[in-house]
């Protein structure tokens, strides 16, 4: 793989890399930060939701009010709890019965307080005791409360962003592992999209990563080989094209410049090469033309029933003076009934008429051509075959490509411009048929050309 390829790759794999690990991130830090401020939320404003609200102290002292009526004796609560960890809340607290007045003063009911209306400050937290609907004292948390509060709540919420924060690991190690499985065939496929856009029709990318990515890299490798095909055609086509009116411009170039030069008398005799090169070119240039119609499925066709037994006898007797001139036997070997198949008889013909010139072309002198038509699978086959030197095996396949002559070196005369077989393939394939080319055992090329019959009402 080219050098510019591979670091083009490698740019657009780290800028995929980078991008997709932001995105992950981003939810990383969204979802912490969300943690962390439902914690500060939660430390910062305290409501009657919190677990505090409801300590045990809370639902001793309604059950105490709820069993005795009143606060009498409510001491014994913090005196119980002198060996518990409860005994610290009863030190940053306050009881203030329903008029306001100091019951328990930070668990002791024996202090300066106890009796006396309490004076609120802004810091102090009330908790209301409630028994059966009805305030009947308040729980005073001061300042030094709170910040027991808030270690409980930290102690509460801790364990939940560690956790989240443990569970953050693993999962950017899986989003690591996922983006590189999904990033570089991409980047590969985006590299290599940059590389067919700069003219490098040779770039391919390997398949690889998820079923849906592979299928992808197989679409544009295949999608690469048909334009590099279809580039190298269009190369070999526009040569080929030069090639064929090169020589013909010659000759009608040199017979008009000896002409005009006076080297040549302005005679018929002389005229006439450079006449006959017109028509070559004209005939050259309508094959181009209607071989590039029938490419395009842009022929009109007027299809009508037509007997392949008549069709080929009339083709045998068009051919049939040039045949005896080349001493070629040239006949009508083998026809079944009702040979009938839907087409326009005038292409057929055409078609027909080159596949005979073609073989006429190329059988040696006392040698024979024979044409036969057959019915097989709901088919009916019309084959030329020739007894000449056939076609290498390996040319087979190439015989019906525009162009495309057995021997580069041979002349025009002998070997024709080489669109009579493309031709002929695209007039048959346009009309639902199908053609075929093979050696025979015994020696020569046979062509066949097969359509569906025509079908009979029943």
């Amino acid at each position: 793989m080219a050098e510019p390829f591979i670091q083009s790759t490698r740019s657009i794999q780290t800028r995929l890399f980078i991008l997709l690990l932001r995105a992950f991130t981003a939810a990383v830090l969204f979802i912490t930060l969300f943690i962390l401020g439902a914690m500060a939320y939660f430390l910062a404003y305290p409501s009657s939701l919190s677990p505090i609200d409801r300590i045990p102290i809370i639902t001793r002292l309604e059950t105490f009010y709820l069993v005795n009526q009143n606060w009498q004796g409510v001491e014994v609560l913090p005196q119980n709890d002198l060996a518990t960890d409860y005994h610290r809340f009863w030190q940053r607290t306050l009881l203030l019965d329903e008029q306001g007045k100091v019951v328990l003063d930070h668990g002791s009911a024996k202090t300066a307080l106890t009796g006396t209306t309490y004076t609120k400050n802004p810091d102090d937290t009330f908790l209301p005791i409630t028994v059966q609907g009805e305030t009947v004292a308040n729980v005073v948390l001061g300042t030094s409360f709170l910040s027991m509060e808030r270690q409980l709540s930290l102690d509460f919420l801790w364990p939940i962003g560690f956790i989240s924060l443990f569970m953050a690991i693993p999962t950017v190690i899986m989003g690591l592992f996922l983006m590189r499985r999904f990033v570089t065939p991409l980047a590969e496929v985006m590299a290599a999209a940059r590389a067919v856009a700069s003219g490098d029709l040779s770039t391919r990318v390997h398949a690889s990563g998820p079923d849906d990515l592979r299928a992808l890299s197989d679409s544009f490798n295949h999608m690469a080989a048909s334009l590099e095909q279809s580039d190298h055609e269009r190369r070999s086509m526009l040569a080929d094209i030069a090639h064929e009116l090169r020589t013909p411009l010659t000759v009608m170039r040199g017979r008009l410049e000896g002409i005009v030069d006076g080297i040549y008398p302005a005679s018929a005799e002389q005229i006439s090469p450079a006449l006959e090169e017109t028509y070559l070119l004209e005939r050259l240039v309508e094959d181009l033309r209607l071989l590039t119609l029938a490419e395009g499925r842009q022929l009109h066709f007027e299809q009508r029933e037509v007997n392949l037994c008549d069709l080929a006898a009339h083709v045998i007797d068009l051919f049939q003076a040039e045949a005896e001139d080349k001493k070629i036997k040239l006949t009508f070997q083998h026809c079944v009934d009702a040979a009938v198949a839907i087409l326009d008889p005038q292409r057929i013909e055409q078609v027909v008429g080159n596949l005979v010139s073609n073989a006429l072309r190329y059988t040696p002198e006392a040698g024979q051509i024979y044409l036969t038509v057959e019915k097989a699978d709901g088919n009916v086959i019309l084959t030329v075959s020739d007894d000449g030197p056939g076609v290498p095996a390996e040319h087979l396949s190439s015989i019906f490509q525009r162009f495309w002559r057995g021997e580069k070196s041979r002349s025009r005369a002998s070997g024709g411009a080489g669109l009579g077989l493309a031709i002929a393939r695209q007039l048959v394939e346009a009309q639902g048929g199908e053609i075929h080319a093979e050696n025979q055992a015994e020696g020569g090329l046979k062509i066949s050309i097969q359509f569906p019959l025509k079908k009979t009402p029943t």
